[in-house]
């Protein structure tokens, strides 16, 4: 049997389970081999049945004493089970298992029966019940060795498709599959000798330990695999032709000594290491990490003034119409004093002297626009450098029609949104990375405080109290217009509310359906001081900067994440008032509150970042559809980080002996694979 054969080719496996195996993803062999457990049940001897409940779920096996089918409501149905732990004494009290309108649970559960559950335990009057268990029916057959008495493995499932049948399926298969196919399942190359032993621990486990140590080595594979993607991505962007686009730092230095404020250590700290690498030929690709208000625009001045200085232009990509037109406002002001001649392009918004881009005295030195840059009739002259601004908004693709060109320009790629190490490391992998970890030392204090609903005539008197001592407030909902699928409150409909509530100050709408033209003339009219209150939704998340703005308002705050909340309270504290950022929400559940008291208790975009990894895991953060990297099948990036450390230290180290190697193909490139492979693997075989 070949590790790639289908699983159609296979007569034992019931031809209606292939459509459920296909549901999962599972066509072949090495789909099956690699579709690893979720969780494991310890079954060779199972806990007394509890007396309290608890709020961690326990497996437990017992004999279904009782079912019952009871119906309220009229059409509602509750199935249940009453089961007694084997060898109950007097004192022993049964667990009762309940199923809500799950019709198909009552036909597959009998008295008589052995069953084994999984869940929570709860107090419901004098009974102890668990409610929609997990469960699996112990048959005495000659399989029972497969599924009971052991380390049991319990797999992603789908409907149609039991537990039983699975961890039958891949059992049959691992005892009719010999050794060798099995080391194919290692990426090309790699791993000798331990693979196979850890595939087939990793489903059937003799010992924890065992399982441990099996887990563990798969979860490097998979991580040395992605790594080794990710060095060979950033050898062969190193290796492209490029040129020095770094000049002697006299407008630089004339920019720096105009600013009206100090820089901070950190911001002289990444402007040198940008320095270094404009003035290489090989081309910069480099992350710049910094929170909301740290300074990131004036180090993408900085890296602009010293490309444009050696004669070449900078374009700045940022991924809103708003933001473009503030980053071209703010670098009019700096550069062109200087002499620097900038010109800006959107989709709504194109000056006479951009188009078209060709060498000339009138040719700009900046161009500042939107995803517009990226359009086939606009061309650069003599392109050295590309800033793009909130790059995570932008996809891969995009990125590259601007960077991938002869000779490369220098790259650099700015976020406000902070990245746990273990993500950069993936996602970022093929990027220098610089962080900017301090603020500048004129900044408000902001407070941060979560309030119920209820509160809303609190929060009002305290919000035209900051109005009345000359302060501009934001008030921020989650849709424009409302929903009658949710119960959510939007900006459209409480606009006229929030005019009554604030007169005499003027209030204005701000949403994405305004056109630009009068979305940009309703943000100057705010940035002047005209308007006081600005009703808007999360157009403003990102850019926006109105020092005078002290207040923030943000209704339904449960419905944003962590790092939304978190880039929105970064619109205030950017002046020398003292703001404040108030969340209502009218959702109560523990979830919630852990969300916003983390907003409550920092006002750190990494350590908001490092909350938000933890509460909400590595999910969509690790975006591999967009970063074009392979899914993980049993590495978990929090849990795991030092084996990515460790996988990520080993893939380079290949890379840092020869940086002129070829793909798997090169046959000295496969035998350093194998060679560092065994280094990281030596401890765990």
């Amino acid at each position: 049997m070949e590790i790639l054969q289908s699983l159609e080719e296979l007569e034992w496996i019931p031809r209606p389970k292939l459509l459920a195996l296909r549901r999962l993803g599972i066509e072949t062999a090495e789909d099956l081999f690699t579709h690893y457990p979720r969780r494991y049940e310890d079954r060779h001897q199972f806990p007394e049945f509890p007396r309290e409940e608890s709020d961690k779920p326990i497996c437990l096996c017992g004999e279904v004493t009782k079912t019952q089918l009871r119906r309220f409501g009229g059409w509602k149905k509750i199935f249940e089970a009453t089961i007694q732990e084997p060898n109950a004494n007097a004192l022993s009290q049964p667990l009762v298992c309940r199923w809500f309108n799950l019709h198909y649970v009552q036909k597959m559960i009998a008295t008589g029966q052995q069953l084994v559950v999984f869940g929570k335990p709860r107090l419901r009057g004098k009974r102890i019940c668990m409610e929609h268990p997990e469960f699996e029916v112990i048959e005495n057959d000659e399989e029972m060795s497969i599924h009971f008495r052991r380390i049991t493995p319990v797999y992603p499932a789908t409907e149609g498709l039991s537990q039983r049948l699975l961890r039958s399926i891949i059992h049959r298969l691992l005892s009719e599959l010999s050794d060798e196919p099995l080391e194919t399942l290692a990426p090309a190359g790699l791993v000798p000798g331990e693979r196979r032993q850890a595939i087939r621990t990793i489903h059937f486990p003799e010992s924890w330990e065992a399982r441990d140590t099996a887990r563990e080595h798969l979860v490097l594979s998979e991580f040395f695999a992605m790594q080794l993607l990710i060095a060979s991505r950033r050898a062969e962007s190193s290796a492209r032709p490029g040129v020095a686009h770094c000049g002697r730092g006299e407008l630089l230095e004339k920019f720096l000594r105009a600013l009206p404020f100090e820089m901070t250590a950190a911001q002289t700290k990444v402007i040198a290491e940008i320095r270094r690498n404009l003035a290489e030929k090989q081309p910069m690709n480099r992350l710049l990490q910094g929170d909301v208000g740290s300074g990131k625009t004036v180090v993408a001045i900085a890296a602009i003034l010293l490309v444009v200085e050696a004669g070449f232009q900078a374009a700045f990509m940022a991924p809103t119409q708003i933001l473009a037109e503030q980053h071209y406002a703010v670098l009019r002001r700096w550069l062109e004093p200087l002499g620097v001649r900038l010109s800006i392009r959107t989709a709504a918004r194109q000056e006479e002297s951009f188009l078209p881009l060709v060498a000339g005295d009138e040719n700009p030195n900046v161009i500042i626009g939107t995803h517009a840059l990226l359009y086939d009739n606009v061309s650069f002259s003599n392109l050295g450098l590309v800033v793009i601004d909130e790059q995570h908004k932008f996809g891969v693709a995009q990125r590259a029609q601007l960077t991938g060109r002869e000779p490369a320009p220098d790259v650099l790629v700015m976020t406000a949104t902070p990245i746990p190490r273990t993500l950069t490391m993936t996602i970022y992998g093929d990027l220098d990375v610089s962080i900017i970890d301090e603020m500048p030392r004129n900044r408000g204090k902001i407070v941060t405080a979560a309030r119920d609903e209820s509160k809303l005539g609190e929060v009002l008197g305290f919000l035209r109290k900051q109005l009345e001592a000359g302060r501009q407030a934001y008030i921020i909902y989650p849709l424009i217009d409302e929903s009658e699928k949710l119960d959510v409150k939007a900006a459209a409909a409480e606009f006229e509310l929030w005019r009554e509530r604030l007169h005499p100050f003027r209030c204005e709408l701000l949403h994405g359906r305004i056109p630009a033209p009068e979305k940009q003339e309703i943000m100057e009219r705010f940035r002047r001081g005209e308007t006081k209150a600005l009703i808007s939704t999360t157009v403003i998340e990102v850019g926006v900067d109105v020092p005078n703005a002290a207040v923030m308002l943000i209704e339904n705050a449960e419905r944003f994440g962590l790092a939304q909340l978190h880039q929105l309270r970064g619109r205030i504290g950017r002046g020398e008032h003292k703001s404040y950022c108030i969340l209502l929400t009218v959702d109560q559940s523990a979830e919630t509150a852990a969300k916003l008291a983390v907003l409550e208790k920092t006002i750190n975009g990494f350590e908001v970042a490092e909350a938000d990894w933890n509460l909400r895991g590595p999910g969509d953060l690790l975006g591999t559809a967009q970063s074009g990297l392979p899914a993980l099948k049993i590495g978990n990036l929090i849990r795991d980080a030092h084996l990515m450390r460790q996988a990520r230290t080993a893939a380079m180290s290949i890379f840092d002996t020869d940086p002129c190697l070829e793909l798997p193909e090169n046959q000295r490139f496969r035998h350093l694979i194998v060679e560092q492979q065994g280094r990281i693997f030596s401890h765990v075989s």
